[in-house]
């Protein structure tokens, strides 16, 4: 049995207004609404965001037992790499992705629904704005 994935797609914005632009754009494109994410360097402002938009956080589901107890034991940035590695986020976008939070950007994912380990990851990722890492 094959599963249909979609094409995991990650933006980077600056509100609450536009974080609630790109979630209803993700479930008009026909994402599972349990699939699109936000995202910010502090765990209580994605908590509001994400009970604000109708969006969700990434779990202990998604991200995995083992890195989910992991993380308990990381600072912040390697937490947050973590669960965007977790989505197939490569390492050099997940430490700009990271970089960008720290300036107080939300990033809003909608998830292709494909699980990564290890040093996996998705190079088809769509990411607005771009942005090459090399």
């Amino acid at each position: 049995m094959t599963i249909q994935t979609m094409t995991t797609k990650v933006h980077t914005v600056g509100n609450l207004n536009e974080v609630q632009r790109e979630v209803n754009r993700f479930r008009t494109e026909g994402y599972d609404p349990n699939n699109i994410f936000v995202l910010t360097h502090d765990k209580d402002r994605t908590s509001r965001i994400a009970e604000n938009t109708d969006a969700e956080k990434i779990g202990v589901t998604v991200e995995g037992v083992g890195t989910a107890i992991a993380n308990v034991f990381r600072s912040t940035g390697d937490e947050l790499r973590a669960k965007m590695r977790s989505l197939g986020i490569s390492e050099p976008y997940a430490e700009h992705l990271e970089g960008e939070m720290d300036k107080d950007k939300i990033l809003v994912i909608a998830w292709g629904g494909r699980e990564y380990l290890n040093d996996e990851y998705d190079d088809a990722i769509y990411y607005y704005p771009g942005y090459t890492p090399f």
